[in-house]
């Protein structure tokens, strides 16, 4: 797989490069945070989806600027997405990501290595 698409998913290679997030930490996170569940190959590699990707976006946000820890922003995420809390704009901003995102797997990655 060369370009990440919404069709295909992103390699963790470019979910570490899109996020700032090193490869080792986006396995971690897998562990502790069952939202998260990138497919799987049969060589087993990852591929994440969009949405996979805003998951990590705001946990990433949850873990590094409101200093949660993995188990405790994983719960605020689901209460985010069971609608408890409020975040303000958070569907303009997810369509924002998914936009982002969409425009990154047409342009992103050309000089793309042997990834995970």
């Amino acid at each position: 797989m060369s370009r990440g698409t919404e069709s295909t998913g992103f390699s963790i290679g470019q979910v570490e490069r899109m996020t700032g997030v090193k490869a080792h930490i986006l396995r971690y996170w897998e562990e502790q945070i069952p939202l998260i569940r990138p497919r799987k190959d049969s060589l087993g590699r990852r591929f994440y989806s969009s949405r996979d990707v805003s998951l990590l976006f705001r946990l990433k946000y949850l873990v590094y600027e409101k200093k949660f820890t993995a188990r405790g922003a994983g719960e605020q995420l689901l209460r985010e997405l069971a609608g408890l809390s409020s975040v303000p704009a958070a569907s303009s901003i997810q369509e924002i990501r998914s936009e982002l995102l969409r425009i990154y797997g047409i342009v992103g990655g050309s000089d793309e290595t042997k990834e995970n």
